[in-house]
């Protein structure tokens, strides 16, 4: 990523509107506090942002969706799901340290209260964690598990780490992510 003084008013009006999300939630992000937090000029939110705020939010969460895919795909390439689950559960500590536990993921936040607030938002949560579970699968299948075990596998991969998040944030401290990453660890050794 580049410096933040050099990224284009789109990018950082993007990356705003995640951190939005990520702080306050789908109804959190607004025009205005996405453009008091980026910086850019009221009239660049059409010019970018056609279809409004709702197509800023949704190209903000398509955007973590894609960091997150991203990071699962790169991880597995190396053949070590074990390793893969230790990145996620490191990058969602550091993330929540850095932000003081304010910032959740901006996926979770998108589902949680998108309903009434962005339409096609369900849609679009639906396919980004489709997305990561299928990369999951894929992963454990290509390191040995059942496709039927690497399918439960990856489903509780996804609901441990998201669910061990919100109560991070709740709790102030990075303890259940921890649980988590040592109660999935040792599944991850068991082949089928």
């Amino acid at each position: 990523m580049s410096e933040p003084g050099r990224r284009g008013t789109k990018q950082r009006m993007l990356d705003s509107a995640v951190l939005l999300l990520r702080e306050r939630g789908a109804a959190g992000v607004t025009v205005d506090a996405v453009l008091a937090h980026s910086g850019a000029p009221r009239g660049s939110v059409y010019h970018h942002f056609p279809g409004g705020r709702n197509e800023l939010v949704l190209g903000a969460v398509r955007q973590a969706g894609d960091y997150i895919a991203a990071m699962v795909r790169d991880s597995a390439a190396e053949g070590d799901v074990e390793q893969m689950v230790d990145r996620l559960v490191a990058f969602w500590k550091r993330a929540l340290v850095k932000t003081d536990y304010r910032a959740g993921c901006p996926v979770a936040a998108m589902a949680m209260d998108s309903r009434d607030v962005v339409p096609d938002a369900g849609e679009v949560v639906r396919e980004i964690f489709a997305r990561w579970q299928a990369s999951l699968v894929d992963a454990l299948s290509g390191c040995g598990f059942a496709p039927d075990r690497a399918r439960r596998l990856a489903t509780l991969i996804v609901s441990a780490i998201e669910g061990a998040i919100i109560l991070c944030r709740a709790r102030r401290d990075l303890g259940p992510l921890d649980d988590v990453l040592a109660e999935i660890a040792p599944l991850l050794r068991q082949r089928d």
